[in-house]
């Protein structure tokens, strides 16, 4: 494969890596994890998500299954690209 599907593979790879993290702080704490611990559980929770958080959880998961594609094209290219010993 040539040298640009790499580069390519390396910038999406890092783009993907900040919007995920981005999209996974934008999430609402569900209760009883770290965010309760030091008083961010007060807040009372609706019995309902609202259409926001649906697109939220879904451009969740498309953004992770394209993080997981970038690091599995990685791997390939390297195993193709890079002589074995």
């Amino acid at each position: 494969m040539p040298m640009w599907f790499a580069y390519t593979m390396i910038v999406l790879l890092v783009l993907t890596s900040i919007v995920l993290t981005l999209l996974i702080l934008l999430h609402r704490g569900k209760g009883g994890g770290m965010s309760s611990m030091f008083g961010g559980g007060v807040t009372s929770s609706l019995a309902g998500s609202s259409v926001a958080e649906k697109n939220l959880d879904r451009y969740t998961v498309l953004v992770g299954i394209i993080w997981f594609a970038c690091i599995v094209g990685l791997g390939l290219w390297m195993r193709l690209a890079v002589p074995s010993t």
